[in-house]
């Protein structure tokens, strides 16, 4: 009898620690622009981080306060409150990111309060797109990756007003491009930008910025795997833009479809797609930027450029700031090195370190406008009015350029301009010249003979 008494008590015991061995977690203050009859869900990593879960739904009481009482596995708890999905995650009172939220958990009963600031996508806020933006798509299709994306679209300001045909460029983390509304930690201002620059006199863009996939995203913008991070999904998400968003922006929208006229950019692991996709596909994206690039991320950001090599037709724009730690400066000028000796020449590539640079929008708002200068009002010379035609055709054989062209051009001068628009050769045109005779380096050339023109990229 006295055995089977303990016994009970035994479990009993057990019981009741279990019974009092839970957490309290109450949400007391919700912003006052959260949407009526909103559901507050916690994720963390004690839910593997699952922004939606019906077992981790707060029940709100009638003094509207929200709460959900559990028994954590693990003492150092990480979370945040979400209103169902990464989309609508807690934020600051502006809509800016905010760090995981920590907390340790002791055993027993313990009850915590908490109060929410703002939500990221910034209900309530006001917009700061300019006119020129809007929302191509809340749900557009990839199948490449069986989900769906919010695109963003900036059209130029004269669109409506002309005829004319525009570049597009192509940027991730779309949330952080022109609102700051729905941005990270704050916005790029690329509307911006892109106006003052309109006004200016400078050639402008369409712009398409693709929102990132939140949890998914650091497995989209690699398509190497990183053990501890994820990736392995960026040959997918560059399909997508390659093979069914840049045909429905070039089928709707008066678009330069040529790779001439076709950038990609981003920031941080957007900075490390963008180099990928450029190299990858130069016969899509001959702009790249690439901004406080993530090469850390695998040894193949590099491996892979070796292996690819770089295309004579291909500018890219890399930066990075004195400020962001880590290895960020050299890495970025071991991958400006590497291009070079991958086969691009100085003048495709620029690259700059500043030493008040961040690893913040702040940083990469700032430098927009000058990389998109660089990258896309800048021409194969200074030679104005070139009429690039298929009446002249020219390879380069070892040390010899040859041509063809119509009979009736015989007799013509012809002329060799270089990258920066000097005069290299003028003489009589011929069908087989000697590259040896002058003073050439590796670089895009334009052969010109009366009105007709040819861009040439020479290797010496």
């Amino acid at each position: 009898m006295k055995k089977y008494f303990l016994s009970v008590l035994f479990y009993f015991a057990i019981g009741w620690t279990c019974l009092v061995a839970q957490l309290t977690i109450k949400v007391v203050a919700i912003p006052a622009s959260t949407p009526p009859n909103s559901s507050i869900y916690i994720a963390g990593n004690f839910n593997s981080w699952d922004p939606g879960s019906s077992e981790f739904k707060l029940e709100q009481d009638a003094q509207g306060v929200y709460a959900i009482t559990f028994a954590p596995s693990m003492s150092n708890l990480e979370f945040k409150f979400t209103r169902g999905s990464w989309d609508n995650v807690e934020g600051t009172a502006q809509g800016s990111y905010i760090p995981n939220r920590t907390l340790t958990y002791h055993g027993g009963e313990q009850t915590i309060e908490f109060s929410i600031a703002g939500w990221e996508d910034g209900v309530g806020a006001s917009s700061t797109a300019s006119a020129q933006v809007s929302i191509l798509s809340t749900s557009f299709d990839m199948p490449q990756l069986n989900r769906k994306r919010r695109i963003w679209l900036y059209l130029p300001k004269d669109y409506y007003s002309s005829s004319s045909t525009y570049p597009v460029l192509y940027m991730h983390d779309g949330q952080n491009l022109f609102d700051k509304k729905t941005s990270f930690a704050g916005e790029w201002q690329v509307d911006e930008s892109l106006d003052s620059l309109f006004e200016a006199g400078k050639k402008t863009a369409i712009v398409v910025g693709i929102d990132n996939g939140g949890a998914s995203r650091l497995d989209e913008y690699s398509p190497w795997v990183n053990t501890k991070y994820g990736g392995g999904e960026g040959d997918e998400y560059v399909d997508f833009i390659v093979k069914t968003l840049k045909p429905y922006i070039d089928q709707h929208f008066r678009t330069k479809k040529e790779a001439e006229f076709t950038g990609i950019m981003g920031s941080s692991m957007g900075g490390l797609i963008s180099m990928y996709a450029g190299i990858k596909y130069p016969d899509v994206f001959s702009r790249v930027g690439a901004f406080s690039s993530s090469y850390w991320f695998s040894p193949s950001s590099y491996t892979y450029v070796s292996e690819k090599g770089v295309s004579p037709t291909s500018f890219m724009y890399l930066i990075a700031g004195g400020r962001e730690g880590g290895s960020q400066v050299s890495d970025m000028r071991k991958m400006y090195n590497l291009l070079l000796a991958s086969g691009a020449i100085e003048q495709q590539l620029y690259e700059e370190t500043h030493p008040d640079g961040q690893h913040s929008e702040w940083y990469w708002r700032r430098e927009f406008p000058k990389a998109f200068v660089w990258l896309f009002n800048r021409e194969a010379s200074d030679v104005k009015d070139v009429n690039l035609t298929t009446k002249i055709t020219a390879y380069q054989r070892g040390n010899e350029l040859i041509l063809t062209y119509p009979d009736v051009m015989d007799g013509n001068l012809m002329s060799v301009y270089d990258s920066m628009g000097r005069q290299i050769i003028h003489q009589p045109i011929s069908r087989q010249l000697d590259l040896s005779n002058h003073p050439m380096s590796s670089g895009i050339y334009i052969i010109k003979v009366g009105d007709q023109s040819k861009r040439i990229y020479i290797r010496m």
